[in-house]
This record gives C-alpha cells, sequence and structure tokens, in this order.
C-alpha cells in the first residue's frame, strides 16, 4: 500500500465523519480498508516467520516451523 492510498482512506474517513459518503466511496473505502489490512498481516507474519525462539536448554526454533504444525 503506498501513501497515496493511505491518503485516501484518510480522506474518505474524514469526509464521512462531515458529509457522509457515497455508495461508490464507501465501496472504494472498504475495498482500500481490506487492502489495508491484507498487507499488515502480511508485513506482520514475514516478521513473525523471521523469529527465532532460544529455550533455556539451549536448542531453538523458527515461529514458522511451529505455526505450520
Amino acid at each position: 500500500m503506498n501513501e497515496k492510498q493511505i491518503a485516501r482512506i484518510n480522506e474518505l474517513y474524514h469526509k464521512s465523519k462531515n458529509e457522509g459518503l457515497t455508495e461508490k466511496e464507501k465501496k472504494e473505502q472498504t475495498k482500500l480498508r481490506k487492502k489495508y489490512i491484507e498487507d499488515i498481516k502480511k508485513n506482520m507474519t514475514s516478521q513473525l516467520d523471521s523469529i527465532m525462539v532460544v529455550n533455556p536448554d539451549g536448542t531453538s526454533y523458527a515461529l514458522k516451523d511451529k505455526r505450520k504444525r
């Protein structure tokens, strides 16, 4: 998601609070919000997949391996 899309989400939010949105704008807002959430989930998954957990006994495992089980 780029800066323009995030700015558009904010524009639509402020417009909805002030004057309301048309049906077309509501659909656009929903689409942009879904894309934003999807991107956040992808980024979070990527970050979690790169984490290594080290146990007190010195053994370690990747969170992504644990998640797949």
